[in-house]
């Protein structure tokens, strides 16, 4: 008979393959349905820590949707998603982590933009959903008058400084 080349506490521990994520860009998708992710999310912690407004241009296809994804979960408080990721090891002593702030996430991946008031119609779409989140809105104003009435009355409501993601610019 053969020897075992384990002892008796060593366990290999198998891990089934996981689906490659071709083409999905939410991060809450990603990990609930067990895809495989490559953690990035101590660069969110270096953003979130280290500045306030950025830029971000990569190529396309480059992961910009799911970095936003990822940093939207993170601001909405979505702790339980971020099980085992870098984030969770580096907030581990911050008493403000996982709080839920507002967030305005501008998808323009919507529409193609071909007919003359595509942008304002989706900036109008927009608007009219987090209005109504926020018992706010007059449309007699411009979108960037409501933009920032919005961002007041979410603050006002809150007390949590307002988060906005565009993605697709």
């Amino acid at each position: 008979m053969g020897r075992s080349l384990l002892n008796e506490e060593e366990v290999i521990v198998v891990e089934p393959l996981r689906k490659m994520p071709i083409g999905v860009q939410s991060f809450e998708k990603l990990i609930r349905d067990h895809y495989l992710y490559v953690d990035k999310t101590k660069y969110i912690y270096e953003l979130v820590h280290n500045g306030n407004q950025y830029f971000l241009s990569r190529p396309r296809r480059f992961g910009k949707s799911l970095l936003l994804s990822t940093m939207r979960a993170y601001w909405e408080g979505k702790k339980e998603l971020f099980t085992g990721l870098d984030i969770e090891r580096l907030e581990k002593d911050n008493p403000e982590v996982w709080q839920v702030y507002p967030v305005f996430y501008f998808d323009f991946n919507r529409d193609n933009f071909q007919r003359e008031d595509s942008l304002e119609s989706v900036l109008e779409t927009h608007l009219q959903e987090w209005e109504n989140k926020y018992n706010c809105g007059n449309s007699e104003f411009s979108l960037a008058v409501r933009f920032q009435h919005l961002l007041v009355k979410a603050f006002e409501q809150t007390g949590r400084r307002c988060v906005v993601l565009v993605d697709e610019y």
